[in-house]
């Protein structure tokens, strides 16, 4: 039997295990999280790239 697991559901789990256990902050959960956004491919990465985009660029026009 073969089991098919998204990406993102797998790094979801991680980082909600991580925060739960208080082994990551917050912080490391957001960059799991977006990880298995960018690594899946899915539908909510255009979005997700997109603010991703829009933060760099802002932290870029600071400096």
């Amino acid at each position: 039997m073969i089991l098919n697991i998204s990406a993102v559901l797998l790094f979801g789990a991680a980082s909600a295990l991580a925060v739960k256990t208080k082994s990551a902050g917050g912080g490391a959960a957001i960059v799991l999280f977006l990880f298995g956004f960018f690594a899946a491919g899915t539908g909510a990465y255009e979005p997700i790239h997109n603010l991703v985009q829009a933060g760099a660029d802002a932290l870029n026009d600071l400096g």
